[in-house]
């Protein structure tokens, strides 16, 4: 993987301005809406400092909680299998649905089987496979990727979508009403559900003392699904468990208003035990989770609860896009769980970041994010995961900011520049200024506006 894919993705994406400012906006109205939430809870920082404990606490002995876990499920009639990496989750859940002949398959919310890239693996295999969520079924129609982990059409406006429907559903042409979208989708999905033979879904809480999964949605398509059909199978990352029920709470008043500034989603759905006549299986997967549990620098990656709030706040994913990255899951969260899979395949995406700390500040279980891509950038140059220029470049600044006089000469320098050189050429200068706006460079130098005011107080 070359480690300009994602500066080249971006690129592409920046190329059409209206669409990527809509998106930047558009991501950062969510962000907004998340901090008026949270302004409105001023327990909020007890919340997030209670759940990341319990997260660490959970994750130093995730071990004994999965064994708990397994065993009330078992106790409630779940079955319960485990997977190593994404081979075995995929050829698992083709074995479930070959024994109970299901050929046709609803799925929803499951960020973890498009980490193991289930669908095409049994689309080969003649299942048909439909996601049920109106932003995964919109992606799926126009065979992309999600962009993103809540929002996962967030890179298509309206006009888009219309076209996509009017190629696939025979929708009316030209008509972008979001309302005869949406039921437009709603009548054909509506059928798929009825004709189902299994149901897929993801798995966003699974409590160790009792055996129950919990699954958090707008929708309500994961509790048509599996309601309606005989076999249910849940798909869920080992790192999803927590200890106890008195947990949750914390997590649930975080997930929302960290997503999407909601109070609660919609749906939030207990799964204890098997209905009549119908079939629970359970696959715990590791892919990669076990290794990233012993690295003490990257640990702390697996609290995340999956609520997208690093996306809305990245400068960098707002304006690149969620396909720029190249993985199932982007902005700084996957920028920091994809390199501990494949440092190779993803040594670019720890350089895709700012290392502002605004994800660090937004995430709900306290991650340190920013810290984690920084640790990432020194492991990919450590291991010659970067270019030669790259590199040339960052020894170099690092050799001037040791040498303050001289640092101090080229401010000077660089500000006479940017006053002689025009606007045009400045944006033209490199492929990191073609896509900002250079804010105006002051008239004096803070260095000597900070020496007069000190003289003054004097």
């Amino acid at each position: 993987m070359s480690h300009s894919q994602h500066a080249s993705s971006a690129d592409r994406f920046l190329q059409d301005r209206i669409q990527s400012s809509w998106h930047d906006e558009t991501l950062w109205w969510i962000r907004s809406k998340r901090d008026g939430a949270v302004r409105d809870l001023p327990e909020w920082e007890t919340l997030r400092q209670t759940a990341s404990d319990i997260k660490r606490h959970t994750l130093s002995k995730l071990g004994f909680y999965l064994e708990q876990f397994e065993k009330h499920a078992t106790e409630n009639g779940i079955q319960v299998h485990w997977a190593r990496d994404a081979e075995e989750h995929n050829q698992l859940i083709y074995k479930l649905l070959k024994e109970n002949n299901a050929q046709r398959i609803v799925k929803s919310k499951s960020m973890l089987t498009e980490e193991c890239r289930l669908n095409p693996f049994l689309e080969k295999r003649g299942i048909q496979v439909t996601d049920t969520d109106l932003g995964e079924y919109i992606v799926q129609l126009r065979h992309e990727p999600p962009s993103h982990i809540v929002l996962p059409a967030i890179h298509l406006k309206k006009e888009q979508v219309s076209d996509t429907f009017q190629t696939h559903l025979n929708t009316r042409p030209g008509d972008s009403s979001p309302t005869y979208l949406t039921q437009s989708a709603r009548e054909v999905l509506r059928v798929k559900f009825y004709q189902a033979d299994a149901a897929i879904t993801g798995v966003n809480f699974a409590v160790a003392e009792n055996g129950m999964l919990v699954i958090c949605t707008n929708e309500g398509n994961a509790d048509m699904g599996m309601h309606l059909s005989k076999v249910h199978i849940a798909c869920m990352g080992i790192e999803k468990v927590i200890p106890t029920i008195e947990d949750l709470p914390f997590f649930l008043r975080l997930l929302a208003r960290s997503a999407t500034g909601q109070p609660s989603t919609v749906y939030t759905s207990h799964i204890r035990r098997p209905g009549p006549g119908q079939t629970i299986h359970l696959i715990l997967v590791d892919n990669g989770r076990s290794d990233m549990l012993a690295s003490p620098e990257f640990r702390d990656a697996l609290k995340c609860i999956r609520c997208g709030a690093c996306f809305n706040t990245c400068p960098v994913y707002r304006r690149s896009g969620g396909h720029s990255y190249h993985t199932t899951v982007a902005g700084p969260i996957g920028s920091v769980l994809s390199p501990g899979q494949d440092l190779k395949a993803h040594a670019d995406l720890p350089f895709a970041s700012t290392l502002c700390g605004s994800c660090s500040q937004v995430c709900p279980v306290k991650i340190d994010l920013h810290g984690q891509l920084w640790h990432w950038r020194q492991k990919a140059m450590m291991t010659g995961r970067i270019s030669i220029i790259k590199k040339m470049l960052g020894g170099s600044f690092a050799w001037l900011l040791t040498r303050p006089s001289l640092f101090k000469a080229c401010l000077v320098a660089g500000g006479l520049a940017g006053r002689m050189l025009s606007a045009k050429y400045m944006r033209n200068l490199s492929g990191w200024t073609r896509h900002r706006d250079l804010p105006p460079l002051p008239k004096r130098q803070f260095d000597s506006w900070y020496k007069q005011q000190y003289e003054q107080q004097k």
